[in-house]
């Protein structure tokens, strides 16, 4: 039974690319407001998981609840339009077109959208590089643009895989600031990532995967104690 908190429950969720068996099982909740983490190596399935959430890969077993619906089985297009964002590892920019064509391109799926003003105001380089080519953006400017295309849509739960990847510490940090504002603002946020350092301080929890499964959920204030079990896993 979902608690009024809760915005996602996964259970028992398998998933597939073609024959091959990725997730095992997975299972983990999310509660409103909350920014979740999930840490694990590369291959561990993290990335699969948010993909499987919102129907991206193929076959998927078992359940998904979100916001008290069973999305199991719902194509990708209808489960984004109940507000989820996803902003994946490869950012997929427009070469072609300026930023701000870039971040006005997705529909709005549901009202309360961040508007453009804000997300100037949040990323104050777009606004300077808006009628920049998506190809001359740098690395941390294309990921700035990745995040704010899909804070305007209305998304509210946001999927986020490695936005840190490769990025100066510079932009790191301001990418956390940001994911700070969400979280004040009430959106809900699973961060996928390899760099420890930067999810740690975000996180409310942590869940930790290992081939498909969850293996451990680690609270905030549960870090110290757990170090063992981190390094066991993730080497940190």
């Amino acid at each position: 039974m979902a608690t009024a908190e809760e915005y996602l429950r996964v259970t028992g969720l398998h998933a597939f690319y073609g024959e091959s068996h990725i997730l095992h099982g997975m299972d983990f909740s999310v509660n409103r407001g909350e920014c979740v983490t999930l840490l694990g190596r590369n291959g561990a399935g993290r990335t699969t998981t948010l993909k499987a959430i919102l129907g991206l890969t193929g076959k998927r077993t078992g359940s998904i609840m979100l916001n008290g619906r069973e999305v199991i089985g719902w194509p990708a297009h209808k489960i984004a339009h109940l507000g989820v964002g996803y902003c994946p590892e490869e950012r997929g920019i427009y070469a072609s077109l300026s930023a701000e064509e870039n971040l006005m391109l997705p529909p709005q799926i549901a009202s309360g959208g961040v508007s453009v003003d804000e997300i100037y105001a949040m990323f104050p380089n777009l606004q300077e590089r808006r009628k920049s080519q998506g190809s001359r953006l740098s690395g941390g400017e294309q990921q700035m643009l990745a995040m704010a295309r899909i804070l305007r849509t209305g998304a509210r739960l946001l999927l986020l895989d490695e936005i840190s990847e490769g990025l100066a510490p510079v932009i790191v940090q301001k990418l956390g600031e940001v994911i700070r504002t969400l979280k004040e603002s009430g959106f809900t946020i699973i961060l996928v990532e390899q760099n420890f350092h930067f999810a740690a301080p975000l996180a409310d929890r942590m869940y930790i995967v290992e081939h498909g499964r969850i293996v451990a959920e680690i609270g905030r204030d549960e870090l110290e104690q757990k170090q063992a079990l981190l390094h066991e896993y993730l080497g940190v």
